[in-house]
Parts: C-alpha cells; sequence; structure tokens
C-alpha cells in the first residue's frame, strides 16, 4: 500500500470509528429506552439484556454500518479539501479516482462484510426480536424456538396434508400428528393418526409412535384399519422434513438465504403471490449489503468541496440523498411483495438508481466539472 493510500484511510478510519459507534450506540440507546418498562417489568437481569442486545447487534450494524460511512466520508473529505491537501494530491499528477481508490475498496469491503451479516445473522436476529422481550417476561432463554400449535401444512407435491397439534421449529419432533393422503383428483385414500412423529435426518425416516392408518376405498368408506404393531411405524419414502412441515408459519423477514431458498425449492407450486415476499427478501438479502458500495459513491464525489458554503451544500445533499434510499427501499420491498414490480429486482432498484447518480456525480469530479445545482434559475 502506497504512502498516499495510507494516508487517505487513516483520515478516514478516525472519524469513520466515531461516527460508526456513535451513532450504534444512540440506537441502542434508543432501543433500551423503548423496551426499559418491559426490562423492569420483568426484573430483567443485567446478564439477560445484555444477551438480549448481543442477539440484535448484527441486525444494529446492518443499519448503522452505511450511516458511519457517508458521515465519515463527508467529513474526512471536506476536511481535506478545505486544507487543500486534495488539490495538493490533484496538482501533484493525481486523478480524483486513484485519490479516492483506497475508500472505494473501503466500501467493497463493508457490503462483503454485511453480505455476511445478512447472510444469516442479522436475519435471525430480528426473528428473534420479535419474541424476545417476551421470553425475557417468561424467564425463558433468548432465542429458543417458540412452540407452534395447531399448524396445517399442505405438500401440494406428494398431496399430502399435515396437521401437527404442537411443533417447535427446529426441532426433529412433531406431538399430535395427523397426516391426510389424497390422489390426484382430491380423493382421500389413507389417513396416519400419530402422537408423535419423529424424523431421523441421517436416515431421511420418519417414524410414527402410538397411532394407527386407515385406508379409504374410492368412494370414501374405510377399508381398513391398521394399528402400529410395537407402539410405531417406519415410513422411509416421504420427503417432507420438520423444517419444510413448519415453513408455512416463517416470516420471510427472519429467514437466512438458504432457508429462502430452500422454501422456494420446496414450496415452488405455490401461487406466485404467496411466495413473492419470499423473493424480495432473498433479492434483498444481496441487494441491503451493496449500499454500502452506493453510500460510497454519493459521498465521496460529494465530499470534495473547495469552499463552506459547498460543504453544507454536499452534507446536505448526501443525508437528503441517503434518506431518501432508506425510503425508496421500503416502497419498492413493498411493490415487489405485492407483485407491482418483479420481486427479484425491487430490491435492487435504490442501488441501481443512486449507483448511477454516485457515478455521474463521480464522472463530474474526475472531469473537474462542478456538481449540477438543484437552484434552476438566478434572481
Amino acid at each position: 500500500m502506497k504512502l498516499l493510500d495510507r494516508y487517505v484511510l487513516r483520515s478516514f478510519l478516525e472519524p469513520f470509528l466515531i461516527c460508526f459507534g456513535g451513532f450504534l450506540a444512540i440506537w441502542v440507546i434508543f432501543d433500551i429506552s423503548d423496551n426499559s418498562s418491559d426490562f423492569i417489568d420483568a426484573k430483567a437481569s443485567l446478564k439477560q439484556v445484555a444477551g438480549y442486545y448481543f442477539t440484535q447487534l448484527p441486525a444494529y450494524i446492518l443499519v448503522c454500518l452505511p450511516v458511519g460511512l457517508l458521515l465519515a466520508l463527508l467529513y474526512s473529505l471536506s476536511r481535506m479539501s478545505r486544507s487543500n491537501e486534495l488539490i495538493s494530491m490533484l496538482t501533484a499528477g493525481r486523478s480524483v479516482l486513484r485519490v479516492l481508490a483506497p475508500l472505494l475498496g473501503v466500501g467493497v469491503l463493508a457490503s462483503a462484510f454485511c453480505l455476511w451479516l445478512n447472510w444469516e445473522q442479522a436475519p435471525h436476529a430480528e426473528s428473534i426480536k420479535k419474541v424476545a422481550v417476551n421470553q425475557i417476561k417468561r424467564g425463558k432463554k433468548v432465542g429458543e424456538a417458540e412452540a407452534v400449535s395447531a399448524h396445517l401444512f399442505r405438500d401440494r407435491q406428494n398431496n399430502r396434508t399435515w396437521y401437527v397439534k404442537r411443533l417447535r421449529p427446529g426441532s426433529a419432533r412433531l406431538d399430535g400428528v395427523h397426516i391426510t393422503q389424497q390422489d390426484v383428483e382430491g380423493r382421500i385414500t389413507r389417513k396416519w393418526y400419530a402422537a408423535r412423529a419423529l424424523y431421523d435426518p441421517r436416515l431421511k425416516t420418519w417414524t410414527l409412535e402410538k397411532g394407527m392408518m386407515v385406508e379409504f376405498t374410492p368412494e370414501g368408506d374405510i377399508a381398513d384399519t391398521d394399528h402400529f404393531p410395537a407402539n410405531s411405524r417406519t415410513i422411509k419414502d416421504w420427503s417432507e422434513t420438520p423444517w419444510r412441515v413448519a415453513s408455512s408459519e416463517l416470516d420471510p423477514q427472519g429467514l437466512s438465504v438458504t432457508e429462502l431458498r430452500d422454501y422456494l425449492i420446496f414450496n415452488s407450486d405455490f401461487p406466485a403471490a404467496q411466495l413473492a415476499p419470499y423473493r424480495a427478501n432473498l433479492a434483498d438479502r444481496f441487494a441491503l449489503p451493496f449500499s454500502c458500495f452506493v453510500v460510497v459513491l454519493i459521498a465521496a464525489p460529494l465530499g470534495i468541496v473547495y469552499n463552506r458554503r459547498g460543504v453544507a451544500g454536499a452534507v446536505a445533499g448526501a443525508l437528503f440523498i441517503f434518506f431518501g434510499m432508506i425510503m425508496a427501499r421500503g416502497f419498492f420491498m413493498a411493490m415487489g411483495k405485492g407483485m407491482r414490480v418483479d420481486p427479484l429486482l425491487a430490491p435492487w432498484m435504490p442501488d441501481i438508481i443512486l449507483g448511477l447518480l454516485g457515478v455521474v456525480l463521480l464522472w463530474f469530479r474526475s472531469t473537474n466539472r462542478d456538481l449540477p445545482s438543484l437552484a434552476f434559475w438566478k434572481k
């Protein structure tokens, strides 16, 4: 790494750590103030509260990192502009892109780090958040999967309908199982009743305990009743897994990339409107981290200014664009989930639009042109 790159990075890293750490602390403080009454009512210990915020840290970092990048870039570049350091670099023969190269690299690394967080850690933190406070109130461990009662799952590929009295996501055990098999014409051919169903992931088999199987004629009459020998029966040819049975109860915002892909594969026969939120969230797992690089593209040219009025305008413009990006992301996500826009394209639209804007602004700076002004007329 050359001396120029080290100097630019050193000028950026200090304000970045301050801005990122400060914004993260503010975010946590606001959340504590919002949940403090619940923690007090539950008589939660400091360890429980710390455990809760430790589980939420990936989601908080995902929100605070782009803001920290934006503020640090504006501060460091505007300071270097006011002290004529950037002008000295440019007059020494270095192009704007060469000066900004280490900062663009930081944007790539930040996007890669956010992609890692958004692959699994941050979505699971979002799913835990909805039940964590209630778990603290009940004295349960934060993050423990909540049981689901009276769950119904329809496997359209195999024409089987599962009713489960009680299941816990992530567990291989289902309690109170009632399984109905139908033929291609919708006639019931067989039913299984069991007190418990246990899945063996190694052998990919189901063991039904304390139950029976009932066969039906094409007319719907009972043809035969078979009570399980030794109170159990092992079935080897079912493709369902406990995760797939429980998947219809899963919120797409709390699913990792792998879980979203599995859901879309196993439930590909669902209506397109029902799958749209899952497709949109899968695309968002990749589009959201890329916003870090988009922030760098926007903030870098706006941070290069040559007068005090330019600094104020650049900061206001960058913040306006950033919060516009947040609003646009929510708008396009809603459009994608509602099938108004292709669900796989909708989360990328804010990044594409603002990324192109950042490239245009960077081109203006690279060619030594004045940035476009919002003032279309003069008094």
